[in-house]
């Protein structure tokens, strides 16, 4: 038994509808492992049930899993928004989604979200970053000033496996993303941060309510 297999026998379940998503993402998906899972789907909801946002905003939908969690602990008549590149996606998240009993806090949009984002009205409370690493910076600059102060910016697999402690290839355009997104937050006086050491890196982001 790993640390890991112990945390999860000692949390919530993750649920039969969760369950079986996971299971028919690795019997149908090539890269299933890109699933946020068990613990951290109980984090992220956790996170939504202690801040209490009342919009969301997700880039990168992929199976649902997360958005799922994410608008598990949702209070009453707030909504997530979800963004997904990949058409073929979306018949998949579709048959996670109806059967949930929470497809109508859900909004899924499918496209580039750097196109997209710039369309969507209002502000949010809460984003989670989790697509396409070459592009966070991108991502972060236009979601910046659709935060709320005291607002909160997740950001995922910022660790990447431990690739950020070496030195990237030139074609390594995934790393280096990683790497320049991380240097970036670091040096951004408008937020408080920390990196969380789950599975592949979580990055909580709060965005202070008057600059620093």
């Amino acid at each position: 038994m790993t640390i890991e297999d112990y945390i999860v026998d000692h949390i919530d379940g993750e649920g039969e509808l969760l369950s079986k998503l996971n299971r028919d993402a690795h019997v149908n998906l090539l890269r299933p492992r890109m699933i946020s899972g068990h613990l951290q789907g109980r984090i992220l909801k956790m996170l939504v049930r202690l801040h209490r946002p009342q919009r969301i905003l997700e880039i990168g939908t992929y199976t649902g899993y997360a958005t799922l969690c994410l608008a598990e602990a949702l209070p009453e008549g707030a909504e997530i928004h979800t963004i997904e590149k990949d058409e073929e996606m979306e018949d998949f998240i579709w048959k996670q989604f109806n059967p949930s009993g929470l497809k109508d806090k859900i909004h899924l949009h499918i496209g580039d979200a750097l196109e997209i984002i710039p369309r969507l009205e209002g502000n949010f409370d809460m984003v989670f970053i989790d697509a396409d690493k070459r592009l966070y910076n991108e991502y972060y600059d236009l979601v910046f000033d659709k935060v709320n102060p005291g607002g909160i910016i997740l950001a995922d697999n910022t660790l990447w496996s431990g690739k950020v402690l070496e030195a990237p290839h030139s074609g390594d355009k995934q790393t280096i993303g990683i790497l320049n997104f991380n240097e970036k937050i670091k040096q951004d006086t408008r937020i408080e941060k920390v990196i969380l050491p789950l599975r592949d890196g979580l990055t909580i982001i709060y965005k202070l309510r008057t600059k620093n």
